[in-house]
């Protein structure tokens, strides 16, 4: 899918930026990449806290998958805002920022995720010592990066998504 980049004025700056990393004007697999691979390492943490939490202690599997959802958006935003507040950015506008790089990565990432933890048979009900429950949540993640690299590419490459974080780099 070709790009110019030139309906993205009011973005000019990320669009800068995002440049140096594109190829032919598009945005580039590997940018899409790196950027899917962070916000999974955000999800990743609270995926897998929540999970380990409600397998743990017993929940019931709704109120694991809740878990699990809310904390992979606590610790995407937070290893967003983390990057953003240290170039000077105040909570708020550092918070505005993570919502509008991360919100839909981190909603495929987590209907990915979660939707493979239920659907495989007994991977919700495996305990944490059984190898059926740590090999589905590791798939679901792997799945999730691969359904999720071409979402953050179409979003880079008009200027949403992780572009919005690449001015504050």
């Amino acid at each position: 899918m070709e790009h110019g980049g030139h309906e993205h004025h009011e973005h000019h700056e990320n669009h800068q930026h995002h440049e140096h990393h594109a190829h032919g004007g598009g945005s580039s697999w590997r940018t899409a990449a790196q950027a899917t691979l962070h916000c999974l390492t955000g999800c990743a943490i609270g995926e897998v806290l929540g999970q380990v939490i409600g397998v743990g202690f017993g929940l019931h599997n709704g109120a694991t998958v809740v878990l699990s959802i809310a904390l992979a958006f606590v610790f995407g935003y937070a290893l967003t805002m983390r990057g953003v507040l240290k170039a000077g950015l105040t909570f708020r506008d550092a918070l505005k920022v993570a919502l509008a790089a991360d919100t839909v990565s981190i909603i495929v990432m987590e209907l990915i995720d979660n939707g493979v933890m239920v659907t495989v048979p007994g991977a919700m009900d495996a305990g944490l010592g059984q190898l059926l429950f740590w090999v589905s949540l590791a798939g679901s993640l792997v799945l999730a990066f691969l359904v999720t690299v071409p979402v953050n590419r179409w979003l880079i490459g008009r200027g949403r998504g992780h572009a919005v974080v690449h001015a504050y780099h």
